[in-house]
């Protein structure tokens, strides 16, 4: 098989969807791997590195996606890259439908399948291609947010970790999913007070058990979340329902329970945002400003770090992809469940339940 891999488009998008590594895998397995030029360069690949691992190097994307049967990527196809897709071909990566009506249209019109790596669920009810980018933005929104929350970027000027006779932040985390959990652990390692809502006990059960004291579990209702609300520096919106649309669980009058200047970054703007007041932007222009509260939800915020991001991704997704590649899609799909759940569109018609629900679409079956 053909497997084409192009250089993201999408802005600030430094990932690359296969590592020298995979490349060798896949040529030694009898397939051609076809690398845009410059692919690799975010994440530190250089061409050269490529070609070594048996992958032709081709100059543009338009050549990648018309010799391509299969096309792995990091992020969903933007714009640009929707005349190239074709019916018959086969497309994995990220796709995100339920918060991109335009993008779910386009997919439906250009006949391709779309393997999402979002709604991929093994064997043990986890979403192993979500996780790894999961534990990247987690630990990275209390990096961000402890940037934001300085004043030259409009914020309250609170030092999260807080010095000897000065208290530190308190962040509170709605979710307590991989996100969720990896903001709280790096926000209590900095030493912040933090909070961390689900509605999951049994979840927070386990938080409890493994976090460090200056931890605190709550359950996640309206009453609780705007009572976090009024005494947090920092709110990471952690909420996943994999395949749908995110709820919104702060709304725009909550806003005025928080302390001015306080930074809300939502981790789950890929999905539509867990804030009413969250609007997608990017590493370029990150915030904005709303009833005084400062709002992060940069849609593709693992993508600023490139390097770790692409290796911890392509660690898990290359299996998959040598499946697709070896077995051919259809044959796949059939023969391993994880990647019959990652199916969204196919031929035109919607495979996924919560994406056919959020557009109000007939679901079919994959197989």
């Amino acid at each position: 098989m053909i497997v084409g891999v192009p250089k993201e488009v999408k802005q600030d998008e430094y990932r690359v969807a296969m590592v020298p590594a995979g490349v060798e895998e896949l040529t030694r397995a009898g397939h051609t791997v076809l690398i845009q030029s410059g692919a690799g360069a975010g994440s530190g690949i250089s061409d050269d590195q490529y070609a070594a691992t048996g992958a032709q190097i081709v100059s543009n994307d338009a050549e990648v996606w018309a010799r391509a049967d299969l096309i792995v990527k990091v992020k969903e196809p933007m714009p640009s890259e929707w005349p190239h897709m074709r019916a018959g071909q086969t497309v994995f990566t990220y796709f995100h439908f339920a918060a991109d009506r335009h993008l779910t249209e386009a997919v439906l019109k250009s006949g391709i399948t779309a393997i999402a790596y979002e709604t991929i669920r093994d064997a043990k009810g986890t979403l192993p291609l979500l996780t790894p980018m999961s534990e990247v933005a987690g630990r990275m929104s209390i990096q961000e947010g402890a940037k934001y929350l300085e004043r030259p970027f409009d914020g309250r000027g609170i030092l999260l970790a807080g010095v000897p006779g000065v208290p530190p932040a308190t962040v509170s985390v709605i979710g307590a999913g991989v996100v969720g959990a990896n903001a709280a652990r790096v926000a209590a390692g900095l030493g912040a007070n933090v909070f961390i809502l689900d509605v999951n006990l049994d979840r927070l059960r386990y938080i409890d058990d493994v976090m460090p004291q200056n931890v605190t579990t709550v359950f996640s209702n309206r009453l609780n979340i705007r009572e976090c609300l009024q005494f947090s520096d920092l709110v990471i919106g952690a909420v996943l329902i994999p395949g749908a649309k995110a709820p919104n669980l702060v709304t725009r009058d909550d806003l005025k329970y928080m302390l001015p200047r306080a930074v809300v970054i939502d981790v789950a703007i890929d999905q539509g945002g867990c804030f009413e007041t969250s609007r997608p932007t990017t590493h370029a222009n990150p915030t904005y400003i709303v009833d005084d509260i400062v709002h992060y939800c940069v849609t593709n915020m693992p993508g600023a770090v490139g390097r770790t991001s692409t290796y911890a991704l392509t660690n898990v997704t290359l299996p998959y992809a040598m499946q697709l590649a070896s077995k051919g899609p259809e044959r796949a799909v059939k023969e391993n469940p994880a990647l019959l759940a990652g199916v969204n569109i196919k031929a035109g018609k919607v495979t996924n339940q919560a994406v056919a629900e959020t557009f109000g679409l007939e679901c079919v079956p994959a197989v």
